[in-house]
């Protein structure tokens, strides 16, 4: 375990945690990712538990497992694990749904193993054929891996549904396509929904316009009913409204703006939700320094929650 001065410091309890999704090679869970949580000042994390662009599905380390869950428990950081980018129910390819299942349960497993209280999807592409057949896919390899969930009780991960960007044959870009989607996993108590700013401005809904964020959140309310949303991915779109581009800008300094987010961190509909930035990190600007956009962004985003005056929430982490 880190020295206390190496992690994050814990501070009182306020609606919308703020963090980061960090790195975690090289020294772990702990080493690598808290510390890096602690230097940029996140208050909540999201983690790669196994290669995001391959099929490899690593054991992990008990006594690291162990560390990391005790750690974000006493500082009150919700920690949460995104999947591989290659899972896609709706493939032409048997074999890559097969692999997407494998894939999955294991984020689920690692999820579960390190306390983290949801693991994000990207929802992919209608690839084997017409809409239907890709959701019939989806229910048949998913459902099975939520039900699956009941055996670890009250400390069951969530499956987080992330929207793409529209491109292609997407299955998920605008909230109201979460709908068939949600559908075909029978409405399962333990499926939410992570919403990222950049692919659902990518998509199409104006969150840069006064108002355009509320009327967003109540699509997504429309497809899946209220108190899904349980994530959200806080990022600034380097395209134009409806590009179809999964371009992630800093905060502030794309074509979302700051404004959007503002509006977010006030809506109801956010209450209690973290924001994990995935944002540009500096480690390519001319001085190499890691992390040094996130701090910004992160730091930007907590003045906007103080602008935004919403009440604090007991336990949720600050």
């Amino acid at each position: 375990m880190l020295a206390a001065m190496d992690l994050p410091v814990a501070v009182p309890a306020q609606r919308n945690p703020v963090g980061a999704h960090v790195p975690v090679a090289g020294r772990g869970l702990v080493g690598t990712g808290l510390a890096y949580a602690a230097r940029v000042g996140a208050e909540a994390v999201q983690v790669f538990v196994a290669n995001p662009r391959g099929w490899a599905t690593p054991p992990g380390n008990p006594r690291h497992d162990e560390d990391f869950r005790t750690a974000c428990a006493e500082l009150g950081i919700p920690a949460y694990v995104h999947a591989p980018y290659l899972i896609n129910f709706g493939s032409e390819s048997a074999v890559t749904r097969e692999r997407s299942a494998e894939s999955l349960r294991h984020s689920l497993h690692r999820a579960h193993a390190i306390g983290a209280l949801g693991v994000v999807v990207h929802t992919g592409s209608a690839l084997c054929g017409p809409r239907s057949a890709a959701l019939a896919h989806v229910r048949s390899h998913v459902l099975p891996l939520l039900d699956e969930l009941g055996a670890f009780g009250a400390g069951a991960p969530q499956l987080l549904l992330e929207p793409t960007a529209g491109q292609g044959s997407s299955l998920c870009g605008r909230m109201s396509d979460l709908a068939d989607y949600t559908d075909a996993l029978d409405g399962h108590p333990l499926v939410g929904v992570c919403l990222d700013t950049c692919h659902a401005f990518a998509a199409g809904h104006d969150l840069a316009a006064p108002g355009g964020t509320a009327a967003m959140l109540a699509e997504l309310t429309d497809a899946v009913g209220p108190g899904r949303l349980k994530l959200v991915h806080a990022n600034d779109s380097e395209d134009v409204l409806g590009a179809r581009k999964d371009r992630h800008a800093n905060i502030g300094a794309g074509h979302i703006g700051a404004d959007a987010f503002g509006e977010l961190l006030a809506h109801p509909d956010t209450a209690g939700v973290p924001l994990i930035i995935e944002t540009p990190d500096g480690r390519h600007d001319p001085d190499r320094v890691e992390g040094a956009r996130h701090g910004q962004d992160i730091r930007r985003l907590k003045e906007l929650r103080a602008a935004a005056g919403a009440p604090a929430l007991t336990g949720v982490p600050a």
